[in-house]
């Protein structure tokens, strides 16, 4: 299938690079990968004939047309400390260009990594209360299966039954009832300003927007998500000294990231923005430099094999054609584990 699916380039997506962990609970593992599979991925990506380029060029190319040779661009969303401490020497010993994401309520440590606390909360707890569930004793979190079940009934609520800030409010809460510092845990994961500065300073490094708050822009009034990506926008440029050409709509789900989204970050002025909708890059995406898919490497499947399947952009042709032809009829939950919400 590879040569009538496996277009131009490719833009790969990560998120925390980090020796592996052995919990058993670890319902964020899709965005953690080592950094012997960062180095692992980086080699087969050259292997396969790809030349790793910056963002940049990547548009450059995309607008322009095939060239004469495919091309891959690196990619982290967030703005996390281990981009700087454990990827940052992988792909400065590869001299292998790659852009970082950052949002900005996540460095200033006034926006709440959610997710992250939520795993935190049931991690350490037997129960959670949750009264949305209707559990009049909590939802059961005693052991690993118990975990993962209540992560996925509250996520599932938190991004699909209610609005954006009603979903802080209540994270907030649980971090109150079960003593999290969510500013703390910030702390832990997040890149400071001096963090992100010095990253910023090789030549390697495209910094990129990723919203102020990392809300789901769909998912807001178009006010709000103007805004939301306006002020993140602004204070990258006041701490970096230039203002970012590329954006990453945060979260992985269709339903997080709209067409109305796509006009608010023309209008503002951006050179391109990713989605985390799965796929390779094909001249067709040239029409639209607003809605690129990317690529995501999942911490569930670090094998080199996974890599070279994705460069050929089969599994996400067969993935679209699966959600076309399926209906609700089993198949498509079957791709769909190989290409989950990234948040």
């Amino acid at each position: 299938m590879a040569p009538l699916t496996q277009g131009c380039g490719a833009v790969f997506m990560m998120h925390h690079v980090r020796p592996a962990r052995d919990d058993a609970f670890q319902p964020n593992a899709h965005l953690e990968i080592t950094p012997e599979f960062l180095r692992l991925a980086v080699e087969r990506i050259r292997a396969n004939g790809y030349e790793i380029i910056s963002l940049d060029e990547a548009v450059d190319l995309l607008k322009s047309g095939y060239g004469h040779h495919r091309y891959a661009v690196l990619t982290f969303d967030d703005g996390y400390r281990d981009n700087l401490e454990v990827a940052y020497p992988v792909l400065k010993d590869l001299q292998a260009p790659f852009t970082v994401f950052v949002a900005t309520g996540l460095v200033e440590r006034t926006s709440e990594l959610w997710w992250l606390a939520l795993e935190r909360i049931i991690a350490a707890n037997e129960t959670v209360e949750f009264t949305r569930a209707g559990e009049e004793n909590g939802l059961p979190c005693g052991t690993a299966a118990e975990k993962n079940s209540c992560f996925e009934r509250i996520v599932d609520y938190l991004t699909l039954e209610i609005g954006e800030l009603d979903q802080r409010k209540i994270i907030r809460a649980l971090a109150g009832k079960y003593d999290l510092d969510l500013a703390g845990l910030a702390d832990e994961q997040m890149m400071t300003w001096d963090e992100v500065r010095e990253l910023a300073s090789d030549e390697l490094v495209t910094i990129g927007a990723h919203t102020h708050d990392h809300f789901a822009l769909a998912r807001l009034d178009s006010s709000s998500a103007r805004a939301d990506v306006t002020k993140g926008l602004k204070i990258l440029e006041r701490e970096l000294g230039r203002r970012p050409k590329h954006f990453a709509y945060p979260y992985g789900k269709s339903h997080a990231v709209s067409l109305r989204d796509a006009e608010i970050l023309r209008d503002i002025g951006f050179s391109s923005s990713v989605t985390t909708l799965p796929g390779v890059l094909q001249s067709v995406n040239a029409r639209d430099p607003m809605m690129l898919p990317r690529v995501s490497l999942n911490g569930r499947f670090q094998e080199p094999a996974i890599v070279d399947q994705y460069l050929t952009g089969a599994p996400f042709a067969l993935y679209r054609a699966a959600r076309w032809a399926a209906s609700g009829f089993g198949v498509r939950s079957g791709f769909s584990r190989f290409f989950p919400s990234t948040r």
